[in-house]
């Protein structure tokens, strides 16, 4: 796999940068975000009072640039960093805190905390089809992010019990060979649990799960469904059945949460979510090419502060 050099140009000159993301976002040239056209009906705008990268739509008569419908839109962060933290992120298998991103590109915590979050907007993947297909095998877990109750302080202590009390349930789908797909939920029953599974699990799987309840009625609408039970100590049955791929995924997001974000906020966790799910999901490429599939999912998506009605 090719190596990442963080000496090129594209993470120190604006104009290399710029004309890199032009390169991903409009492939075959300028395209108006507004009203789609391209070719001869755009034109670049080089006046001395025009700032670099703007151009002009003959049809709609409006300027756009290359940051225009991303997550890097009206930004006033220099692209050389938006692709650098673009680069740190897909490079990053247990993530990177917005802190070493302070440090690493010379910003403040804010931006830093900026950036990384709309990276994750951009990465995240609402439209996709369903999971799996005939013949094919898609494992589901649940785990719990979050701090245990006999470590908080008094004042925020639930005293409503042990185990799993105040955490955060988070369920993955993970297709064998395939995507995964994470999703915070609000808690773990069979009714919160089987539209999740309905809807991004195509009929035609084998659904393999522990031995759970929460899925032995759901796990009936499906071709098949394998269980491990892993109170017995049994975790991959004679036949192949086992939840290995999945808790693989929950241990690399553990690693992430304890040594690298310590606390993840209830608001955000769906966004860290997507960035291990991204980075799962385009293991097989290398850094730079995940980085550059990065930059590219940030097309038509926006992330502000009041999002309109």
């Amino acid at each position: 796999m090719a190596k990442v050099d963080l000496r090129s140009p594209i993470y120190h000159d604006e104009t290399k940068a710029r004309a890199h993301l032009e390169s991903l976002l409009w492939p075959q040239g300028p395209v108006c975000p507004r009203c789609g056209v391209m070719d001869d009906r755009i034109t670049k705008l080089e006046g001395k009072s025009t700032r670099p990268g703007v151009y002009k739509c003959k049809d709609c008569r409006k300027p756009f640039s290359v940051t225009v419908n991303t997550v890097m839109e009206r930004s006033k962060v220099p692209l050389t960093k938006w692709l650098l933290a673009a680069q740190l992120m897909a490079s990053s298998k247990k993530g990177m805190s917005a802190l070493q991103l302070m440090r690493m590109i010379g910003s403040n915590y804010e931006t830093a905390w900026f950036l990384f979050h709309r990276l994750r907007e951009a990465v995240a993947d609402p439209k996709g089809g369903p999971l799996g297909g005939e013949g094919k095998h898609v494992e589901v877990d649940e785990t719990y992010i979050g701090g245990k109750e006999h470590n908080k302080h008094t004042s925020k202590k639930l005293k409503a019990g042990r185990g799993n009390v105040g955490k955060m349930p988070v369920v993955s789908l993970v297709e064998r060979d395939g995507k995964t797909r994470s999703f915070h939920v609000a808690n773990v029953t069979g009714k919160s649990l089987r539209p999740v599974l309905l809807k991004h699990i195509n009929a035609k799987s084998r659904l393999v799960t522990d031995e759970s309840g929460v899925y032995l009625h759901v796990g009936k609408e499906f071709s098949g469904h394998g269980t491990v039970n892993h109170t017995a100590g049994e975790y991959v049955k004679a036949d192949g059945t086992h939840t290995n791929t999945v808790e693989s995924s929950f241990a690399l997001l553990k690693r992430g949460v304890y040594g690298t974000f310590h606390s993840l906020s209830e608001a955000h966790l769906h966004r860290y979510l997507a960035e291990f799910d991204f980075r799962a999901n385009t293991r097989n490429i290398d850094d730079a090419a995940r980085a550059d599939a990065l930059l590219t999912a940030a097309k038509d998506k926006r992330l502000m502060y009041r999002q309109p009605d």
